[in-house]
């Protein structure tokens, strides 16, 4: 872990960040000194997060936001001015997924993820780093991808080609806006057990444990795992690092990937 302080004075913007893997970027960076902006289309997730940030010393607030919705992201950037007078690090993690055969997958599910994941993160992407671009201090993008943007995932190709033009988004605003000072970073997580997106895609006790036979070092990755590599990407020990895509998955897309669709429908 980063020592306390880290992040003094800062302040995060994390879609998606009321549950999962964002509640645990966002309580991390919490602990390290930053004020946190929580982001959610599901109000009734965010409240709680902010709350327990705030019953441990830090500074937090709630704005429900559907990142489908360009006004409502820039409602989202105009809140987090108005609360903290300044933004310097976005994480857009707020995502959508589930099983489906590419000849089921009907076209407002394949929308309804691209939407979420590839549109979104643009939209937030834009909104924010013009507002780093204006006030000339730099800042941090970090994106949320998967293994499977470049692997591929059967069962999953809305989500793994959202995925997929996300990291070309990454590399591609790594090398526009660096200099302006804004680095541009990803991390591509494996398996890591999560109340929403782990029960879509291993959904029951057999598909599970095959997934984690499969992984190199024999276990799944944790929530603070997690949170640690993105506290560490937006941090500014990791200045010089920029376009990068963080593999967090134990070494499970060098051998079969921890996704066996084919295996669970047999």
């Amino acid at each position: 872990m980063l020592p306390e302080g880290t992040l003094n004075g800062q302040v995060a913007v994390v879609t998606g960040g009321g549950t999962g893997l964002g509640r645990a970027m966002a309580l991390e960076f919490a602990r390290l000194g930053a004020s946190l902006v929580l982001a959610s289309r599901q109000a009734e997730h965010l409240e709680p997060a902010a709350r327990e940030i705030r019953e441990r010393g830090g500074r937090a607030l709630a704005v429900p936001t559907d990142v489908r919705q360009p006004e409502q992201v820039d409602r989202l950037v105009e809140e987090t001015l108005r609360e903290f007078g300044r933004v310097d690090i976005l994480v857009n993690n707020a995502a959508g997924n589930f099983i489906c055969r590419a000849e089921d997958l009907s076209p407002n599910g394949w929308r309804a993820v691209v939407d979420i994941v590839l549109n979104g993160t643009f939209f937030c992407s834009r909104a924010f780093g013009r507002q780093m671009i204006a006030r000339k201090q730099g800042g941090r993008i970090l994106s949320i991808l998967a293994t499977y943007a470049w692997t591929g995932g059967p069962g999953t190709i809305h989500s793994a080609s959202a995925k997929a033009g996300v990291m070309a988004m990454t590399r591609t605003l790594a090398v526009e806006w660096a200099r302006h000072g804004i680095r541009v970073n990803a991390i591509a997580p494996g398996a890591i057990p999560t109340e929403g997106a782990w029960s879509a895609l291993l959904s029951d006790p057999a598909a599970e444990e095959r997934a984690r036979r499969s992984i190199p070092t024999g276990r799944f990755g944790t929530q603070q795992e997690l949170a640690n590599a993105a506290a560490f990407l937006v941090s500014p020990y990791a200045d010089y690092i920029n376009g990068e895509v963080l593999t967090l998955d134990g070494g499970a897309w060098l051998g079969r990937g921890f996704l066996r669709f084919q295996d669970s429908a047999e």
